[in-house]
């Protein structure tokens, strides 16, 4: 059994990939926030992402360039998400565990993997909403919950599985298939925990990175306020 540590971190530049001169966009970032960061401005990144077309919209998953940045250029596609050798992706996930499980699905729609007999989800969730939906199905999958513990809200997710003993543990500890909770503007995301990278930690989920808003399942997702939970062991 390990022992609780700091129940959420702020503002960890470690959940967000960055490489060279792009930026792979996590769940919560916004264009105005990230021109901030890196010193420049809205309209340049737009200039530079020309898919983006719209200045209030961008999508968890997909690689920002960044210009004026060290190795900027050309970049990846901006709809393109960080996989298994790409910007921010990490190396093929090992193991019986739930992230393990979770890669298999990669590049799947949750509204096509809600209604196969691939996975325990629920069909009628909406397809903007899945990431809880998809985290419960891998965990049962992976023989980690029971049904009546898997559900399609964050937040009673998280009631179910600390009420069942998991227990929370810092970044550095955590292992692959452990549930990451985040928080940001009053918005709840879950995702899982693939392990780390060249020291730089990565996460498996169902994220909002289709042109219509809709959840795919791709590397990242991890941004804001976030809790690491694992089961007792």
């Amino acid at each position: 059994m390990r022992v609780a540590a700091r129940s959420f971190r702020s503002g960890d530049d470690a959940m967000t990939a960055i490489a060279g001169g792009t930026h792979n966009i996590a769940w919560g970032d916004t264009l105005s926030g990230l021109a901030a960061r890196y010193g420049t401005s809205v309209d340049a990144l737009m200039a530079a992402n020309s898919k983006i077309s719209n200045p209030d919209l961008i999508y968890a998953g997909d690689t920002l360039v960044v210009p004026g940045a060290a190795g900027a250029g050309r970049g990846a596609p901006a709809d393109t998400v960080a996989g298994p050798g790409a910007v921010g992706g990490p190396g093929t996930v090992t193991g019986n565990n739930a992230a393990a499980i979770a890669e298999q699905f990669i590049g799947r729609n949750a509204g096509e993997l809600k209604y196969s007999d691939e996975l325990p989800m629920q069909s009628w969730v909406p397809n903007n909403v899945n990431c809880a939906n998809f985290v419960s199905a891998v965990l049962q999958k992976a023989g980690l919950i029971e049904p009546g513990q898997a559900s399609a809200s964050v937040d009673q997710l998280a009631n179910n599985l600390k009420g069942d003993g998991w227990q929370t543990v810092s970044l550095q500890n955590a292992k692959p298939g452990d549930v990451v909770l985040m928080q940001r503007d009053g918005q709840s995301h879950v995702v899982l925990f693939a392990g780390f990278d060249n020291g730089r930690p990565t996460f498996i989920g169902s994220n909002n990175v289709n042109a219509d808003g809709s959840q795919r399942v791709s590397w990242g997702g991890a941004s804001g306020n976030y809790e690491i939970i694992t089961p007792s062991r």
